[in-house]
């Protein structure tokens, strides 16, 4: 089982990145929010879940260790595989997950790509007194960094590659203002501003 590695970033292409560690490169899926901060020659240290199927092994990275546990009981609802459960977390924060099955507020989840109305409620009733703790972990995440990543989700949902999207969103982020970076709105413009019309295809 790979719980962790640390290495230098080899390859970033969309939200799969190459870590290099002792001399082999490892694929990993990692979030929009997290793929944005790793930079080629730079070093990651994620924690990982390792997925094993009959015909696939797959590796999953995160951040922080509260995602990694997050991961796990999303993928413990039935219904609900790895790449179902990365987008619940490309949306929502573990605060925001643990917030909504407080509140049972399935609503949140039917947002995410890939996650039906059954499905949806099948999260809230499943995790339900599970996340108690991960309510009070929001600072850990600075506020700004989910500004990018939801306009990336965003543009990916509007059709951009999502290549294309992060590289817009980099763009923006380069140039906007202290204001425009902490709203999703008006970085949603600049990137659309960099992106042009037609770019969704």
């Amino acid at each position: 089982m790979i719980a962790s590695l640390r290495g230098t970033v080899l390859a970033a292409v969309g939200t799969t990145v190459v870590i290099e560690v002792g001399g082999v490169g490892l694929s990993v899926q990692v979030t929009p929010q997290q793929a944005l901060g790793l930079r080629v020659g730079s070093e990651a240290s994620l924690r990982t879940a390792l997925i094993v199927r009959e015909d696939d092994l797959s590796l999953y990275g995160f951040a922080e260790s509260d995602e990694l546990s997050v991961f796990d009981l999303l993928r413990g609802v039935t219904g609900v595989g790895p790449k179902s459960a990365m987008g619940v977390l490309a949306a929502m924060s573990p605060g925001e997950i643990a917030q909504a099955v407080a509140r049972e507020d399935d609503g949140a989840f039917r947002k995410v790509s890939g996650i039906g109305p059954k499905t949806a409620k099948l999260i809230v009733v499943s995790l339900a007194g599970k996340l108690m703790g991960f309510t009070a972990t929001r600072s850990t995440v600075p506020v700004r960094s989910s500004v990018p990543q939801s306009v990336t989700v965003a543009l990916v949902g509007l059709g951009w590659p999502e290549r294309v999207a992060m590289q817009a969103v980099e763009d923006a982020v380069a140039v906007a203002t202290e204001s425009d970076r902490e709203a999703v709105p008006a970085l949603l413009r600049l990137a659309l501003a960099n992106l042009g019309p037609g770019g969704s295809g």
